[in-house]
């Protein structure tokens, strides 16, 4: 019913930047908050950073803070990660994800279970 499609990573040097884009099916997007999250072999999958549905407001874990930007068109249903100064700890499938609607128990955008619909990941390599 809903997908989501990430693209853009690939392996880069440390240092370096990458764009990451997700686009999503739907006619509702903009109604919808959006996350990228990320998962290394052997790890949890970890919050990285969301973005509210009009794009007022966005959060990130401290150590993409300063690093990480992420965005939103709504016109083109795409999400954005914008990555710079890349680190080999940033190495990782990145996923996006359609936030579920708000209501009173959520847990907010830091937790996994809190999102609805997931692409398929893009990976990430950063060497050092």
């Amino acid at each position: 019913q809903v997908q989501l499609v990430e693209s853009g990573g690939g392996l880069v040097q440390a240092g370096a930047s990458l764009r990451l884009s997700c686009v999503a099916s739907g006619r509702t997007f903009s109604s919808y908050g959006m996350g990228w999250f990320r998962q290394a072999p052997g790890k949890e999958r970890e919050f990285v950073a969301a973005i509210t549905s009009s794009g007022g407001s966005t959060y990130y874990r401290d150590s993409v803070k300063g690093r990480f930007t992420i965005s939103r068109d709504n016109a083109k249903n795409t999400v954005y990660l914008q990555m710079n100064s890349l680190k080999a700890e940033d190495t990782a499938v990145y996923y996006c994800a359609r936030k579920a609607p708000y209501k009173p128990g959520s847990r907010g955008y830091y937790y996994p279970g809190e999102y609805e619909y997931w692409g398929q990941g893009t990976q990430v390599t950063v060497s050092s």
